[in-house]
Order: structure tokens, then C-alpha cells, then sequence
């Protein structure tokens, strides 16, 4: 049930595309800490990291205010339901 306005929807699944599509930055991030992390866990914290600072600036762009509670769960299903998507690419 998503609820979420439909123009911060479709940014934030444009988001995870491009995201996942340019996953390379994800990696050079992560060597750039430590050539010998490897970990899909730090990566995956990173790609989160990345779409939550998009969630939040596009909320506040589009809606002109912060998130709602509700909007904010709404965001977490959609990260829900495109996780393995982005794990595959790492």
C-alpha cells in the first residue's frame, strides 16, 4: 500500500536504478576506506545511506517539508521489496 507521493515514488525508484546501474562508485568508496574491505554489508550501508540522503532531500524538494512517519515506512517497503536488486550488484 504505498501512499507516498507518486513523483517522490518514481525519484526514489530512479534513484535505486541509478544506483545499482553505477554500482562502481559504491566500490571505490568502499577501497578508498580500505583496499581490503570487501564487505556486502558496509557496501549495502552505503547504497542505504545513499537513497535515505535521496528520500530526504527529494521529500523536501518535491513536498516542501520533511518525510512523515508514514512516508518514511513507505520509503523502508520500497527498499524492502528492491533489497535483493541491490545485493545482486554488489
Amino acid at each position: 500500500m504505498f501512499l507516498v507521493d507518486k513523483r517522490l515514488e518514481q525519484k526514489i525508484n530512479e534513484k535505486i536504478t541509478n544506483t545499482i546501474n553505477d554500482i562502481s562508485d559504491i566500490h571505490q568508496i568502499a577501497n578508498s576506506v580500505d583496499k581490503k574491505l570487501t564487505n556486502i554489508d558496509f557496501k549495502f550501508g552505503i547504497v542505504i545511506g545513499r537513497l535515505y540522503n535521496s528520500f530526504y532531500y527529494q521529500s523536501r524538494r518535491i513536498l516542501k517539508r520533511d518525510p512523515t512517519e508514514t512516508e518514511f515506512l513507505e520509503f523502508l517497503e520500497i527498499l524492502s521489496n528492491r533489497r535483493n536488486e541491490i545485493l545482486e550488484k554488489l
